[in-house]
Formats: structure tokens, C-alpha cells, sequence
């Protein structure tokens, strides 16, 4: 009783979580707080928040195989989803809010800027992730679903390059994201979750 318990409140806590951020974008950009160039910001809001969702969705992985705090595992998946959400606002302002689904001006828009390309890859590859996230769909794969859901590392890969690519020069933020990912690719390696295990059991 006391784990199922303990399981809503980490389900519950992590959907307020992901949820939040949406409800602050959404009251801030009716309620025209977002500076002169609203769309704009809200275009760089939403793709932070795919970033930052994304890098929190791989962290349950490593604190179990670390610590082993199995629990934490249960919000993998939600986070994995807010990710995905995060980026397809930030996709769908980018070509309604920003660009009034006009086609060719979208393509005019991505042959100068062909950082948007290599978002859009890690959006599809969000996207696959997503469809597939349901129980019917692991039996369905089987073997194959982690080998198509470790394909998120790539994804946080092309999402990080993205973001930095998006500005003029090097920004200090996307540095640590691309940190943050490394380090987290790193923690997953075999030696290393063997020596963290080592170290744990000695505890």
C-alpha cells in the first residue's frame, strides 16, 4: 500500500510538473507578457522546455541503475511524453503562430535556416517515441522497442545541436545541455553502471 502510494504521488507530482510550465507560457502569452515579440519568445520558451524534458525524461534510467530507486521509473514515461509535447508546441508555433502554415515560406524559412531540419529529425524521431510508449506497443515490438527507444539519445542529441545552432554564437546553455546529455550517455555505459553497483553494494 505504502509503494502504491507513494507511485500516485510521483505520477501526480510529475504531471503538475509537466504541466506548469504549459499553463505559464499559455497565461503569458494571452496575457501579452511576453515582450514585443511574443511569438518569438514563445517559439524559444517552448523549445527550452523540449530540451529540458527531454534531459529529465533519460535521469529515471540512471537513478535506478545507480542508487536503485526503481520507483523513479515510473515517471519515465510521462516525462518522455512532456518532451515530445514540448517539442510539438514549439514545431506548431513555429509554423502556425509564426509562419500561418504557409508552405512555401516555411521552406524559404528552413533552406536559410537549416538548424530547423535537425529539429525537426528529433521531433520525428519524439513522435515514433511517442506512438510507440504503450504497453500494446512494447508486446508488439518486443526486443525491438528498446532498440528503437534508446533511439531518444539521438533524438536529445539533434534537439541539444538544434538549440545551439539556432543563435549567432556560442551560448553558455546549450554547452551544459550538451553536457548534461554526455554525462548522462556516459552513465549508462556498462563499466560505469558495474562500478556504481560496486560502490553501492558496498554501502
Amino acid at each position: 500500500m505504502e509503494g502504491s502510494r507513494k507511485t500516485l504521488w510521483l505520477r501526480v507530482g510529475t504531471h503538475l510538473f509537466g504541466l506548469a510550465p504549459l499553463v505559464a507560457l499559455a497565461c503569458a502569452y494571452a496575457g501579452d507578457r511576453l515582450g514585443p515579440d511574443r511569438i518569438g519568445e514563445a517559439t524559444r520558451w517552448s523549445g527550452r522546455l523540449a530540451v529540458v524534458f527531454l534531459l529529465l525524461s533519460l535521469t529515471p534510467t540512471i537513478v535506478a541503475k545507480i542508487f536503485g530507486l526503481s520507483t523513479v521509473l515510473k515517471a519515465r514515461r510521462a516525462l518522455g511524453l512532456y518532451a515530445f509535447a514540448y517539442a510539438a508546441i514549439h514545431f506548431l508555433i513555429f509554423v502556425g503562430l509564426d509562419y500561418g502554415f504557409d508552405l512555401d515560406l516555411i521552406l524559404l524559412a528552413i533552406r536559410d535556416d537549416r538548424f530547423i531540419l535537425v529539429g525537426l529529425g528529433a521531433l520525428i524521431i519524439l513522435t515514433a517515441l511517442a506512438v510507440t510508449s504503450t504497453k500494446g506497443w512494447m508486446k508488439r515490438l518486443g526486443k525491438n522497442w528498446k532498440r528503437l527507444h534508446r533511439a531518444v539519445y539521438v533524438a536529445g542529441a539533434l534537439a541539444v545541436w538544434h538549440y545551439a545552432w539556432s543563435f549567432k554564437e556560442l551560448r553558455p546553455t546549450p554547452v551544459v545541455c550538451g553536457a548534461l546529455l554526455g554525462l548522462l550517455l556516459a552513465l549508462r555505459l556498462p563499466p560505469v553502471v558495474r562500478w556504481t553497483g560496486r560502490l553501492r553494494a558496498r554501502d
